[in-house]
């Protein structure tokens, strides 16, 4: 018995000692920086004057600013319009519809079209930011076409710039799903297709009944993904837009910056950072609960 429990205690020990790098990196990268971001949330730490150097304890005054801010209302709008259109309808239908069409098809068809919507996922927002920036320009690609047609440019940017920014980043981000759904829609045995077919079950029944719900997994996990991915996004709204004009396409993420790093209040940044953070959590338990409530 001691053997045992001697021979238990060194795995224990060995095993502590090969996970210690693994808890370190998550301890100084995550943990720590995730505790820090809720203290400073609190505080009325800035990055010049004398709260950079002396941070006070202000308990949830940030908070209250946010909340009684006059602007917050269509930047929370905003946000929640920018999440519903550009992630959880746009990237999540976009990459699905794409993933089922493409279902079945050649390989050379199946690589060509992969390699065209990965191309946006792989592209740098700045340089996304760019190009959707050119082509919604005044004298750009989209009122050239217009033009072709006889009908009237249009300045996109300053007439419709959250439209404007939803599509760049549908464009942007759909790869994702598409290569989840397409994974998950291909993990379906052909057996279980052919037999609803010989059963006479039509392509929406199939669709519906079979497809749907043997994905639903992944569905989940990809709404999740999706949806904290979105809620983050910061380098295309700020590259394409700046959160303009005013505050048309200002969203948390990028209002947390220019509170933090463009006004130099770092706690009231902070705080607008739990805020998205809370956002977030409880969008992924809503979408939890969805699925086990469909499960059971």
């Amino acid at each position: 018995m001691k053997t045992r429990k001697s021979f238990s205690r060194k795995k224990l020990i060995t095993a502590g000692l090969l996970m210690l790098p693994a808890i370190l990196l998550i301890g100084v990268y995550f943990i720590y920086p995730m505790v820090m971001t809720v203290y400073y949330a609190f505080t009325d730490m800035t990055l010049t004057g004398s709260s950079a150097t002396a941070v006070h304890f202000v308990g949830l005054r940030n908070f209250q600013s946010i909340l009684t801010d006059p602007k917050f209302p269509e930047i929370l709008k905003n946000t929640l319009i920018f999440l519903l259109f550009s992630g959880i309808i746009g990237q999540q239908c976009f990459g699905f519809v794409i993933a089922k069409l493409m279902k079945k098809r050649r390989a050379s068809v199946r690589k060509f079209t992969g390699f065209m919507v990965v191309l946006g996922w792989i592209t740098p927002e700045i340089i996304a930011a760019y190009m959707f920036s050119a082509f919604f320009n005044d004298k750009g690609t989209l009122n050239i076409f217009l033009k072709l047609f006889g009908m009237q440019k249009v300045s996109w940017t300053y007439t419709y710039p959250l439209l404007s920014i939803v599509i760049a980043n549908i464009w942007k981000g759909s790869a994702y799903s598409m290569l989840m759904f397409q994974a998950a829609l291909d993990s379906i045995p052909d057996d279980i297709i052919e037999s609803a077919k010989i059963d006479g079950a039509s392509k929406f029944d199939i669709f519906k009944s079979i497809e749907l719900p043997m994905i639903k997994g992944t569905t989940a996990t990809t709404f999740i993904m999706v949806t904290l991915g979105t809620l983050g996004t910061f380098g295309m709204i700020y590259a394409f837009t700046g959160g303009g004009p005013g505050i048309k396409t200002t969203t948390l993420s990028v209002y947390m910056y220019k509170q933090a790093f463009g006004a130099f209040q770092v706690g009231y940044g902070m705080a607008i950072a739990l805020i998205l953070l809370f956002i977030g959590a409880l969008l992924s338990l809503v979408y939890m609960r969805l699925i086990k409530a469909n499960q059971d």
